[in-house]
């Protein structure tokens, strides 16, 4: 495929995904009459319409939907057969990109940084963090290299491995309750101040799920949408709240309390595209990932 062509593509793209020929020229840092003009070169070349441009909004014709879902599909395989050629066995140098939901910056991101700069000084990381929902697009859409997240159910298209078991529990930085002598009955919750995450974390839909299942009705008195945020607050103050064991490990002035019945468990996924290519860098980190759970001796996945 000629460059031409290649340059084609992306400018048709662009205008499809901006609806606008003015912010798509912005985007690609050319002129608007400069994309109009390769834009229709293109039409005349494959002898259809590409896009209907007589509404306030630039659409796809019917033709070019479907011109264009093939053509994203073969810039995807393009960009990978680039990296494949690029691709460095000896992980002499490399580059990964990897996206994860939230709650993994607060306890496993660090640690598997830090192992990864260590073994592979000369490989490159570029972190995301975003929703599940988000990162799965994104591998699909080879924006993503890996992610991890939570088992199923996934897009079409999206492999799953497992990793380990991730548990939650109550926590608080007031040392009486961690001491009690058996659980904290859900129940007990009610009318008790908590701190929690905001609704837009999964995590917190989990936790609220668990309360309307035992009808516990807690006072939510801060939501926050940062973990750093809840740790913070909940050593300075008498709130508690809901946490995975993995970062109450991780900070000594933070207590978890257990509860009863105790918080249904998730399992803890690494997340790629079915038949993406793997680099060698995203080889290594798999690896990496594998020996740091068993290593911080993670509960086992089911």
């Amino acid at each position: 495929m000629a460059a031409l062509e290649l340059r084609h593509l992306r400018y048709l793209l662009a205008v499809a995904d901006h609806g606008n020929f003015t912010r798509a020229a912005e985007e690609l840092h050319i002129s608007q009459p400069t994309l109009s003009q390769q834009i229709k070169q293109l039409e005349r070349t494959l002898g259809v319409q590409l896009l209907d441009r007589t509404g306030r909004t630039v659409r796809l014709t019917d033709a070019g939907a479907a011109y264009t879902d093939r053509a994203r599909r073969a810039l995807r395989h393009l960009a990978a057969a680039e990296r494949a050629v690029h691709d460095v066995q000896d992980l002499s140098r490399g580059h990964l990109r990897l996206g994860v939901t939230p709650t993994f910056t607060a306890y496993l991101v660090g640690p598997l940084a830090a192992e990864f700069h260590t073994h592979h000084p000369g490989l490159s990381l570029t972190l995301t963090e975003m929703p599940q929902d988000r990162i799965e697009a994104a591998l699909l859409a080879d924006d993503l290299d890996l992610g991890i997240a939570f088992a199923g159910p996934h897009l079409p298209g999206i492999t799953a491995t497992a990793l380990f078991t991730e548990t939650l529990t109550l926590v608080t930085g007031v040392r009486a309750d961690a001491d009690r002598p058996s659980p904290l009955p859900v129940q007990e919750l009610t009318d008790r101040r908590l701190v929690l995450l905001s609704g837009d974390f999964a995590t917190r839909g989990h936790i609220d799920a668990y309360l309307t299942r035992h009808r516990a009705t807690p006072r939510i008195t801060v939501e926050a949408n940062s973990i750093q945020a809840l740790t913070e607050i909940v050593q300075r103050t008498g709130l508690a709240t809901v946490l995975p064991d993995a970062i109450t490990h991780d900070h000594p002035h933070l207590a978890p309390v257990p509860l009863d019945p105790p918080l249904p468990s998730r399992t803890v996924a690494l997340l790629h595209r079915e038949g993406a290519y793997h680099g060698a860098a995203t080889r290594a980190f798999t690896r990496l990932t594998h020996d740091l759970v068993r290593t911080r001796g993670y509960p086992p996945a089911p």
